[in-house]
């Protein structure tokens, strides 16, 4: 009897392969024929589901990104414990920083394949923050999009380049802890609202209160 076949775990075979493949050697140095051989897919299958290796490769990142949005939901009324949970997804799953990098070292400044999806969700987090700076969550002195931007590489950059990070900061659970305490300050330094005696409210990763704050 011939095996049935089931499209959706093929293709879900191939994407595990093309993200380990992408991630580890770019869209350059990327081989179809061996995410066609770890995915145990047929390798023309692939070129009829994707057309070609860079869609292949900008569905793989698509992919990567929606998980990491439905895994961390931006957060913007709690930008130091949204950046602290950015830190610990992409520790656990490096290859989308790697992606990311890839793709900027293909593409560069130019234009993206499928850009304007990307971009309407990079406007829908965005406004997010818009929302919270309205509601006098975050502070209003720096622009929404800027504060995505900082807070999204602030907490990319440890996993970017890990090697930075060990020869800096250290190498050890207890260094990475530390730097995540840190990224945390920085980002509620950035995004807490003053209060009228010009202080900062309390930042979230270090318990330390302003005036306002300790009169709760």
């Amino acid at each position: 009897m011939a095996a049935v076949r089931d499209p959706e775990a093929t293709k879900a075979r191939i994407f595990a392969a093309a993200t380990a493949e992408f991630a580890a050697h770019g869209i350059a140095g990327a081989r179809v024929d061996r995410i066609a051989r770890e995915a145990k897919a047929n390798k023309q299958l692939i070129y009829a589901y994707f057309g070609d290796k860079a869609e292949l490769f900008s569905q793989v990142l698509q992919q990567a990104l929606l998980e990491l949005a439905s895994a961390v939901p931006v957060d913007a009324d709690d930008p130091d414990c949204y950046v602290d949970r950015l830190m610990a997804y992409h520790r656990a799953h490096p290859e989308l920083v790697r992606l990311l990098l890839w793709e900027g070292l293909e593409y560069g400044n130019g234009e993206i394949p499928h850009e304007a999806e990307r971009r309407d969700r990079y406007d829908a987090k965005a406004a997010a923050f818009a929302a919270a700076q309205e509601k006098g969550r975050v502070d209003k002195g720096l622009p929404p999009r800027h504060l995505l931007f900082m807070i999204s590489a602030l907490a990319g950059w440890a996993t970017a380049v890990p090697q930075f990070r060990r020869l800096l900061v250290g190498g050890t659970e207890d260094d990475l802890s530390g730097l995540r305490e840190s990224v945390r300050v920085a980002a509620a330094r950035i995004t807490r609202p003053a209060v009228e005696d010009g202080s900062a409210v309390e930042d979230g990763a270090t318990g330390q209160a302003g005036p306002a704050a300790a009169e709760g």
